[in-house]
């Protein structure tokens, strides 16, 4: 059964949170028993291919959301507004995530971010019913202005600025905020200073709960280890002999057996020559 918002902001365990970008993975995701999937816009690297989650475009997030509904409909699932989708104003926000929840079934929309322009974004959502999950730390769609993809927060000023974010993002209405790339004892203060849940990725093990990127936790990329994430399954390597094997079987005509292939009665066959 679907957790609401108070359910998930009071659970006794750390909170589960994985992405998912297509039917598959949603269905997997909802069968695990996760608490929350994220449709995150990193479908931008590990699904479409792109060296960066910028070109990922609303009509992108709708798309691969629609999908992982379908495979997940019991499962509070979030999505993240892309890249200039709502950086440009109330307004603009205001539609886009309002198109993601009536297209989607969405649950709550996540987007990146503290600004004051960030914070007003925020509080006009929520107060038009519309739940948002912040995000702080390291940011993806901004990484070339905090000097590319490295941890935040190790020094007094970003700190400072990650741990006033994240208060901040909680009075604008947040229901919960991401901390991403952030040494562990920032993130614990922080999941003590504030009363919505943390939801940590390379962030320690003392936020209210976790995120992983699937592809990262399957392992759908060989040789591809990254410091905030664990490989619970080398999916790649398997997928990889599977479609080697299968090469193999071809070529070499072991496959299709007669199990794999249909029959038809002989007076028919006879009356085709």
């Amino acid at each position: 059964m679907k957790r609401s918002i108070p359910e998930l902001q009071h659970s006794a365990a750390p909170l589960v949170m994985v992405t998912a970008y297509d039917y598959p993975g949603g269905r997997h995701a909802e069968a695990a028993g996760v608490d929350l999937i994220l449709v995150g816009d990193s479908l931008g690297n590990v699904v479409l291919g792109y060296d960066s989650t910028a070109p990922v475009t609303l009509g992108d997030m709708i798309h691969h959301a629609r999908a992982v509904r379908r495979g997940a409909p019991g499962t509070f699932m979030v999505v993240d507004l892309p890249f200039g989708t709502y950086h440009t104003g109330v307004q603009d926000a205001m539609r886009s995530a309002v198109r993601v929840i009536q297209e989607t079934g969405a649950d709550a929309i996540k987007m990146e971010g503290a600004t004051p322009e960030i914070l007003q974004v925020v509080q006009t959502l929520t107060r038009n019913g519309i739940p948002v999950m912040g995000h702080v730390g390291l940011m993806p769609q901004t990484a070339t202005a905090q000097g590319g993809l490295r941890v935040q927060g190790k020094d007094d000023g970003t700190a400072r600025a990650t741990l006033d974010g994240a208060v901040a993002l909680e009075a604008a209405g947040a229901f919960s905020v991401v901390l991403e790339a952030i040494p562990a004892r920032l993130a614990n203060l922080i999941s003590e200073r504030l009363s919505v849940p943390t939801i940590g990725i390379g962030a320690g093990v003392g936020c209210d709960g976790q995120v992983l990127v699937t592809h990262d936790l399957l392992g759908v990329y060989e040789g591809e280890d990254k410091k905030i994430a664990r490989r619970y399954a080398e999916v790649g390597r398997l997928s990889r002999e599977a479609i080697e094997t299968y090469a193999a079987e071809v070529r070499a005509r072991a496959f299709p057996t007669k199990e794999n292939s249909f029959v038809m009665k002989d007076d028919v066959l006879g009356k085709l020559y």
